[in-house]
């Protein structure tokens, strides 16, 4: 295989269907944007040109971008690493994903074990049974066009996650918003954001096998383009407490970026990609949903990383914590780099929505838990449309 194993991250759950990820941030815009994370990223390696103040704000945050564009985003300085959570930096460094890059982004190898659900107060159904992940015919942009990878660099190398297009309530038909996972952009308690982070619809449309893609041109690996986050934000539990193992914060482990293209000018997210879902923030209870069917690119082994697969199973309840939400169980096998992607189900309306995104599962890889999408997962995603709803 052309991949190059990585050791997994050590102090958070990155990108993987078995890391523990993101908490949500409070239930008001006013909360949520507290929490928020500010890109100053419009211009390419060659060509950074940023206002004044942004410039001078830059510079009193430690970035020189003609040292970043050479290299420094490379750099993990641990307390330049830690900064407050509005210091959040992503310039869109052009060309800096490589097809090789893309191709041998890894998964950790993060997981949860039996004592961590111990504590379930007696909501917690039983384990179910394995559902086997089923690759999505090619190509993936006529079957599922709203779905892709989030890639970013984390202290131990190039890391990847899975991802959802959804809708802007700002603007109708042309969202350049994504869902995705907590922890696959900021590495909570103890951590920090990401670098260099961004959204490739339909990674290999066409479904190609490693090998195939070994000489694989950036267009193939990404038809739709290369799509850098200028805004990403997650909650305010999983920032100030989210863990690698264990639980914390999985509950509430949902992201949403803003993103915008490498390559300025153009089409919106949304119409570029030809879809995107809605967010169905009361859906009904687990008893309720007739199914679930979970999406995502798992690049632990038996898989590679480079095909999309799906799960589709009737959830259960999971429990981590008595004083936590009760999070949606269902049977799967996808393996970590899966984190993230959408779950979709009828929402309260009978139409399909996104109801979760992948968050957490088990070694074995028997099934995937993601949170159940209430209130505070509501101010993520309102914070992340005001805040670009006059552009």
């Amino acid at each position: 295989m052309p991949f190059k194993r990585r050791p997994a991250l050590a102090s958070a759950a990155i990108a993987a269907v078995l890391a523990l990820t993101a908490t949500a941030c409070g239930s008001s815009d006013d909360s949520a944007d507290a929490k928020a994370s500010a890109s100053s990223a419009q211009q390419g390696a060659d060509d950074i040109k940023l206002p004044d103040n942004i410039n001078d704000k830059l510079k009193n945050l430690g970035v020189d971008l003609d040292e970043w564009k050479n290299g420094a985003w490379n750099k993990w300085d641990r307390d330049d690493w830690l900064r407050e959570a509005g210091d959040f930096i992503n310039p869109i460094i052009k060309g800096l994903w490589k097809p090789d890059r893309m191709r041998d982004a890894q998964e950790p190898e993060e997981q949860v074990d039996d004592s961590d659900i111990a504590d379930d107060q007696g909501v917690t159904d039983p384990d179910p049974q394995p559902v086997k992940a089923q690759e999505v015919d090619s190509p993936y942009s006529s079957r599922v066009p709203y779905a892709g990878k989030v890639f970013f660099d984390g202290p131990e190398g190039s890391m990847v996650c899975s991802a959802t297009v959804v809708e802007d309530p700002a603007h109708p038909g042309k969202s350049n918003m994504v869902w995705t996972a907590g922890h696959c952009v900021h590495a909570g308690k103890g951590g920090g954001w990401y670098k260099n982070l961004m959204f490739v619809p339909s990674y290999n449309d066409s479904g190609k096998s490693a090998a195939e893609l070994e000489n694989a041109t950036r267009e193939e690996l990404a038809p739709k383009g290369v799509w850098w986050a200028d805004w990403a934000q997650t909650s305010s539990q999983w920032i100030d407490s989210g863990a690698a193992t264990g639980g914390k914060g999985a509950p509430y482990d949902f992201a949403v970026m803003h993103v915008k293209p490498e390559v300025s000018g153009g089409k919106s997210l949304e119409e570029t990609v030809g879809g995107a879902l809605p967010v169905d923030f009361n859906a009904p209870a687990v008893k309720s949903i007739d199914e679930i069917t979970a999406t995502g690119y798992p690049a632990a082994p038996p898989f590679d990383g480079q095909k999309m697969n799906q799960c589709a199973d009737k959830p259960g309840r999971l429990s981590l914590e008595a004083k936590q939400p009760t999070m949606y169980r269902i049977g799967c096998t996808m393996t970590a780099g899966s984190s993230g992607g959408g779950w979709v189900a009828n929402g309260a309306d009978g139409k399909p929505a996104l109801v979760s995104n992948t968050s957490i599962g088990p070694s074995n890889a028997t099934w995937l838990a993601g949170p159940h999408l209430g209130p505070e997962a509501k101010g993520v995603y309102n914070a992340v449309s005001k805040k670009f709803a006059g552009q």
